[in-house]
């Protein structure tokens, strides 16, 4: 079997953790190589309901070996408690199901308050931001001051370098916003009381990684939030700050010598959308509150009501694109079951011209949406399991996205789940 990744098609928030704990019956390795703890991923199994945050989706499985790579903004203090959560329910973390990149940069204190800060600054010119330090994080990474998780190990290094980062991330946070500066004795508590707690799940993941590709083991890479989010291709500036594109997974896992097979891609069988920036396909009103609560679609992370809309044909084949997707999971096809007919954003129009070509940044918030409508078939269809079984309405509703947006959909997910899903 290929290695393959699992990735967002549209703006995050697809259901990506259920393919993962879906999928990871076939698959020895689950790698998160990129994000933090600023978007959830939620999963239904036989342990309850969860949603991680930074934890891979694997977790659940007894013999799968997670690690989060060098890729992924480590919040030592969110991750801990994740642990604790996830432990509580009776799922068992050690260092034999869990390991950390020695690479991955620590997400530390100061990055959360920048980015509270930071977001009060721009007031309605906001990004945003679920204000869990991302955007500092990376840019400190990028700016070579952040401190590696493997430092953890080497502790009178590390106190050396923190006291340096703190200098200078103290003039930031006094000059520029009037904050107050961090102290050491803060650090020093923060390290003691969350860093000391995941230091035995510290290694080199790489010597694991290619160790697992020598022995043929299947990997299954594990990306964070959507095309549309990614830093690079995404609906720029209101993107995440790492790349959540299926091309950037062997990077930040830790095992740049991977070839992934096959590109998971999940779209929801509608669309949803955390955050500020342009989404052409929005729906307000009564017809936006009725499908909000028909999917229950509030963040997983910050509780936030998502934006909602029809699905996108235009924004969907252009995440499929940029994923290079060989295969589509299509999620939550039962939460449309109450609707008499189903609207779908088929096209784009700019002005007096349609198109479908997904429109550069800076144009896209005067992009305008082409309705069509689609039979609905009014019944519940969270029961089924098998493709000849869905009432016809439903079966042509996939097959219509499917063809437009040129990628085979092979997973039709009916319900949260593990078993509720059909396999085409």
């Amino acid at each position: 079997m290929a290695n393959a990744a699992i990735v967002g098609i549209n703006w995050g928030d697809e259901g990506k953790g259920r393919m993962v704990d879906l999928l990871t019956q076939d698959y020895d390795v689950v790698i998160r190589y990129q994000g933090g703890g600023n978007a959830g991923h939620t999963v239904i199994n036989e342990y309850g309901k969860f949603a991680l945050h930074l934890l891979p989706s694997g977790i659940f499985r007894k013999r799968v070996v997670n690690i989060l790579g060098n890729g992924v903004a480590l919040d030592p203090e969110n991750l801990w408690l994740e642990i604790e959560e996830v432990v509580r329910k009776g799922v068992p973390i050690t260092p034999e199901n869990l390991k950390i990149s020695d690479r991955a940069s620590l997400l530390l204190p100061w990055h959360r308050a920048l980015d509270g800060l930071e977001e009060a600054r721009l007031a309605d010119k906001k990004f945003g931001s679920t204000k869990q330090g991302i955007a500092p994080f990376y840019s400190d990474k990028y700016q070579k001051k952040t401190i590696l998780a493997g430092e953890l190990l080497y502790p009178e290094h590390l106190k050396e370098h923190l006291q340096d980062l703190m200098e200078w991330k103290n003039l930031t946070l006094t000059k520029v916003y009037g904050a107050q500066p961090v102290t050491m004795a803060e650090l020093e508590g923060w390290i003691d009381h969350y860093c000391a707690k995941i230091k035995p799940f510290i290694c080199d993941t790489g010597v694991f990684l290619r160790d697992a590709q020598k022995a043929g083991k299947n990997i299954l890479f594990e990306a964070q939030l959507g095309a549309l989010r990614d830093l690079d291709y995404g609906i720029h500036p209101y993107t995440t700050s790492s790349n959540a594109i299926a091309a950037y997974a062997p990077v930040g896992s830790g095992l740049p010598s991977a070839k992934v097979g096959e590109v998971i891609g999940v779209v929801k069988a509608y669309s949803t959308c955390v955050g500020e920036g342009p989404f052409v396909c929005e729906l307000f009103g009564p017809e936006a509150d009725a499908l909000r609560e028909a999917g229950f679609e509030y963040g997983a992370k910050t509780g936030r009501p998502r934006r909602v809309g029809p699905i996108d044909i235009v924004a969907t084949r252009y995440g499929v694109q940029v994923q290079a997707a060989t295969n589509i999971a299509l999620t939550k096809l039962d939460v449309l079951s109450y609707l008499d007919k189903i609207p779908v954003c088929a096209h784009y129009k700019m002005g007096e011209t349609i198109t479908d070509e997904f429109p550069f940044p800076a144009v896209l918030g005067s992009a305008q949406p082409v309705i069509e409508y689609m039979d609905g078939w009014k019944c519940d269809i969270s029961g089924i399991r098998s493709w000849d079984d869905l009432p016809e309405a439903a079966r042509k509703y996939v097959e219509y996205i499917e063809a437009q947006i040129g990628c085979h959909i092979g997973y039709v997910s009916v319900g949260p789940e593990r078993d509720s899903i059909i396999i085409r």
